[in-house]
């Protein structure tokens, strides 16, 4: 793994770069055990092993010798195309990371940790004010967070930004009022009036579940000699290298479509970290573009891909096989149908493809008040659920199944529920041009050859690590910037021509 250059300061600059990400990636992989090994008992030691190296890498990417190597490299003329945009990226972190001292990386490490063992315990228990303590803490930092990033018109868009550069309040808000009528309407019109089929609900074995996930997603394109698949709480991708690439999902056996679709969303999450260009590792060219361009791999592969017609064809029989008293009578048809029913429920991950932006509109909303301010952490509970009953017209049983859920605010990911969404729609952009582009796509998908779309993503979108932003990629691939206009033509030309 090298890379050539006739400039021995770039050399240096990429010598540097890699030894931090040895420390940031060893510190993944203690996060990975955490979340999925880790005894019980480890938990506290675990959380300052992990902050400790947190914060030695960030020492050592702030160090004034490093920003003296980048501001250096930013003016030799000698750097091909592909340094300067690694030199130019890590320019924009460095400027970024060297307005948080080492102390407060360090605070907001030790205490999103501890944050996620009170989040396991809370949801165990179905009980918020379990987690409350935890969270105010971690509130009060992101709230710091803003204020040291700087930002204009709203403190949540420090937030967003950092998860899709460019995005901001004023962005999301004309997203989310642009769709809600529309897809409120489509919902109406197309929502199930029956209970699902039995065999959505049908017993199936953990075992069996777990192989015959393993099997699926090496037929899809996933690299075991790359990766690995666990079980955790809430499933997750976390890559250490684009050649040692985990995910995890988990299982219910009488719903095995809580862990296939979860299995599948990971799936594209590991495609895309497992495409990224193995000689960039370290530097910015060997990362994701941004986690909605993240999202939409793993929703373009969950959805468009997972939950086509096309897809049935070739998951049925594979079903069959494992559960043959299951599947042994169902067609392929009403298989379609039944895993594509609308109906509101509680769990995001759960969630159909339509009301799935209720839910993170509901959460989006939510975390904007709360980096105000005019919402306080203890207030989540009945704030949730009151929206849940506006927006989904449901009522939310307890926290386990309400604001308990997700295991994001615990790792102090605020700002990232909206590029769910985003990703969503960019994902029904992609897929509508890679239709267009991918000569027989859905008779390929159909026959269980996904080898074809694979290849079309890592040329367009994949290779490139963040070398473009989310909208410069977007135009790339479609010459055009994000139009949800793509993602409601398929949701009604998908959902209008299902029986309810």
């Amino acid at each position: 793994m090298t890379l050539t250059t006739s400039a021995p300061q770039y050399q240096a600059y990429v010598a540097e770069m890699r030894k931090i990400a040895d420390l940031r990636y060893a510190s993944a992989v203690l996060q990975w055990d955490q979340e999925t090994y880790l005894p019980e008992k480890g938990a506290a030691i675990r959380s300052q092993q992990i902050a400790t190296l947190s914060t030695m890498a960030h020492e050592l990417f702030t160090h004034e010798k490093m920003g003296a190597l980048i501001e250096n490299l930013r003016s030799l003329a000698t750097l091909s195309a592909t340094e300067k945009n690694n030199v130019e990226r890590s320019w924009e972190d460095y400027q970024r990371n060297t307005l948080f001292e080492a102390s407060f990386i360090h605070e907001l490490t030790m205490t999103t940790h501890e944050a996620f063992h009170a989040w396991v315990k809370a949801r165990e228990n179905n009980n918020f004010k379990l987690f409350s303590p935890a969270l105010k803490k971690i509130v009060l930092l992101k709230q710091k967070e803003a204020d040291i990033l700087g930002y204009k018109d709203h403190p949540y868009n420090a937030l967003l930004n950092d998860h899709d550069k460019g995005a901001t309040v004023a962005l999301c808000d004309t997203i989310f009022n642009n769709l809600k009528k529309p897809l409120h309407d489509l919902i109406q019109e197309v929502k199930a009036k029956h209970e699902p089929p039995a065999f959505m609900n049908a017993f199936m074995e953990k075992t069996q579940q777990w192989d015959a996930g393993i099997d699926l997603l090496k037929k899809m394109g996933y690299d075991f000699g790359a990766g690995r698949q666990d079980l955790s709480a809430h499933p997750f991708t976390v890559n250490f290298n684009a050649r040692d690439v985990r995910i995890t999902t988990r299982v219910d056996e009488h719903d095995f479509s809580n862990m296939l679709w979860s299995s599948i969303h990971e799936l594209g999450h590991a495609l895309y970290e497992q495409g990224l260009p193995i000689e960039q590792y370290g530097l910015p060219l060997g990362e994701p573009a941004s986690y909605s361009i993240h999202e939409s791999q793993s929703r373009l592969w969950e959805n468009h891909v997972g939950r086509s017609k096309a897809f049935c064809d070739f998951l049925l029989p594979h079903l069959r096989f494992y559960f043959p008293t299951v599947f042994k009578e169902v067609e392929t048809d009403h298989f379609y149908e039944a895993i594509n029913r609308v109906s509101p429920s509680f769990i995001r991950t759960e969630a159909d493809e339509l009301t799935y932006h209720f839910h993170i509109m509901i959460r989006y909303e939510l975390e904007k008040l709360l980096i105000t301010g005019e919402l306080q952490v203890e207030d989540i509970p009945a704030y949730w659920n009151e929206a849940y009953k506006k927006y989904l017209e449901i009522d939310v049983p307890g926290d386990d199944q309400g604001c308990l859920q997700d295991v994001h605010w615990s790792h102090g990911s605020f700002g990232y529920f909206p590029t769910y969404s985003i990703g969503s729609f960019y994902a029904a952009q992609f897929h509508h041009f890679a239709e267009k582009s991918v000569e027989n796509l859905n008779q390929h998908i159909s026959q269980g050859e996904f080898e074809p779309l694979l290849l079309w993503l890592n040329k367009e979108i994949h290779c490139y690590g963040r070398q473009y932003t989310s909208e410069e990629i977007c135009r790339q691939v479609t010459g055009e910037g994000l139009n949800i206009a793509y993602f409601l033509d398929y949701a009604r030309q998908k959902f209008s021509n299902l029986k309810s």
